[in-house]
Parts: structure tokens; C-alpha cells; sequence
């Protein structure tokens, strides 16, 4: 990878309405006009049908449109006999590529108790398919759950040593937090590249979620702009946008190794950025899947 010129790539989810899944096709065939460098496929956590979703959608993401796709899998939630079956049906699908994480826990769904951890997944689709790409997800600003910064770092080692070669952050606002924990990284020895997970804000409601549910520090400039334009639909989006536009350069002017967008199914603000900074990714080549 050009050092001057990072990843682009983007986050999808399965809809659960055929209108959701015509509007994703819609998505998909508008993204693959930006040239990412893989298309991630979220699952979810309390329903049983990763085969009909993540996997169908990652095989028309990687076999229609020719984008390299990287299928999640929830650890909390899968047994070793489904994740044997998964891994027979991504060579199936011709896709090598999986995000191995441990899942949100839902209260009310009972946890399978073949992977506890993350790391403990990573670890065994490495066993089972060792030409696998193991992607692992990762806290610029510690996991939630975790008790200090020394433990999270630990446990995040324990992936990357259990065959987890890339790592995707969570969210996050603040540069400083990302670059941070990057450094935090190096000095326990993770040097597999990071790549930095981005959420553009250009609805209110999404900025009133976010306010109330994350764990990640929101700066004043971020939530300046959404007091100024909290009832001003338009101006709230293009400000959200011009937010996001100016975090991801900053991001790519400092080094970081590649932008991954968490879409929301939407291919606009995805679109408006590549047209905006386009020119700042490395865009121009597939890598073979």
C-alpha cells in the first residue's frame, strides 16, 4: 500500500425488508463506483442466519461487483460447528476475508460457549484455514467493558497473536484518541495495520443516538454543530459532512493506514467524500481477493 495514499472501504448491513435490500443493491452498485478496497458485512447478533444474510451479501458484493468482501462473524454467538460450515461456504463463495469479533451481548440471547472471546475465534479459523485474511475489531478509546487501558491493549495483543492481521477501530470523534492508541499499540508490540472506522453525522437523529449512546468522547467542535444545527436538516448534513471530510484528512495527513466508512446503507456521503478528497486514497488498483 502507498504510505501517501490509504484504503478506502465501507461498512454494510443485511436489510431485513425487501425495500431494505433494494435500496442496498442500489447502494452497493453506487459504492462500486468509488473502487474501495473491500466491502465489509455486518451480522446480526439474535438471529441464526448468517448464511442468508452476511454470506449471500458478501457474495454478491464480491462475485457481481468483483469488490473483495469481508464477512463478519460474532464469536458470542457461533458454535465451531457453524464457523467450520461458514468457512466451507465463504471458499464456496471464493472469499477469504472475515472480521472475527465477539458481538454486542443481547440479555435476552443466550450466548454459545465454544468462543468466549474474540481472540479465541481468531485463533481457531486461523487453525482452520490458515490463508484466511482474520480482520479484528479494535477501541481507539478502550472497549466499554474493559477495566483500564493496560488490559484492553493486552487482550487486543492476544488477537493479533492468535493470527488476526488487521485491525478496524470502533467509531471514533477525536484524532488525538486514535493516534494515541495507536502509539499504545506500537509499545506492545502491534504493528498489524489499523485502520480507522469512521461515521459521518448528517441527520439528526443519528446525532441524537449517537449523543446518548456512545462511549466516545465527543469534541466541542463536533457537538457545536449540532447545537447550531439541530432543527436545520440541510445545514446539519453538509456541516456533519464538512466534520467528517476534515477528520479524515487530518487522519490521512498523520499516517493513518486506511479510512473504513460505516455507511448506514446510504452510498451519498461515501459519494460526496470520494468527489471531495477522492484523490487522497489509494483507489486505482484491486487487490486479488
Amino acid at each position: 500500500m502507498n504510505d501517501n495514499h490509504p484504503s478506502l472501504s465501507f461498512e454494510v448491513f443485511p436489510p431485513n425488508t425487501q425495500a431494505g435490500m433494494d435500496n442496498i443493491v442500489t447502494t452497493l452498485d453506487q459504492l462500486q463506483t468509488l473502487k474501495p478496497r473491500f466491502i465489509s458485512v455486518t451480522c446480526s447478533n439474535n438471529k441464526n442466519d448468517i448464511e442468508e444474510t452476511t454470506l449471500k451479501l458478501a457474495g454478491y458484493i464480491n462475485n457481481t461487483l468483483n469488490i473483495p468482501a469481508i464477512a463478519h462473524l460474532p464469536a458470542a454467538y457461533l458454535s465451531a460447528e457453524q464457523v467450520k460450515r461458514i468457512l466451507t461456504e465463504l471458499n464456496a463463495l471464493n472469499i477469504q476475508q472475515v472480521l472475527a469479533l465477539r458481538g454486542d451481548i443481547i440479555p435476552t440471547v443466550p450466548c454459545k460457549k465454544d468462543f468466549r472471546y474474540a481472540s479465541d475465534l481468531i485463533k481457531f479459523v486461523h487453525i482452520q484455514e490458515p490463508t484466511f485474511k482474520i480482520s479484528g475489531a479494535c477501541y481507539p478509546e478502550i472497549h466499554p467493558e474493559s477495566p483500564d487501558l493496560v488490559s484492553d491493549i493486552h487482550y487486543l495483543k492476544q488477537k493479533v497473536d492468535a493470527g488476526c492481521t488487521q485491525l478496524i477501530t470502533q467509531l471514533f470523534f477525536d484524532n488525538d484518541k486514535f493516534f494515541g492508541f495507536k502509539e499504545n499499540c506500537a509499545l506492545a508490540g502491534i504493528n498489524v495495520p489499523i485502520i480507522a472506522g469512521i461515521m459521518p453525522i448528517t441527520n439528526r437523529k443519528q446525532a441524537l443516538r449517537l449523543i446518548k449512546t456512545t462511549s466516545a468522547h465527543l469534541p466541542k467542535k463536533f457537538l457545536a454543530i449540532f447545537d447550531k444545527y439541530e432543527h436545520d436538516p440541510e445545514s446539519l448534513r453538509t456541516a456533519g459532512l464538512a466534520y467528517a471530510v476534515d477528520q479524515i484528512v487530518d487522519l490521512i495527513t498523520r499516517g493513518a493506514e486506511g479510512i473504513h466508512l460505516y455507511t448506514m446503507n446510504h452510498a451519498e456521503t461515501a459519494i460526496n467524500i470520494q468527489k471531495t478528497i477522492g484523490s487522497l486514497f489509494n483507489t486505482n488498483e484491486q487487490p486479488s481477493k
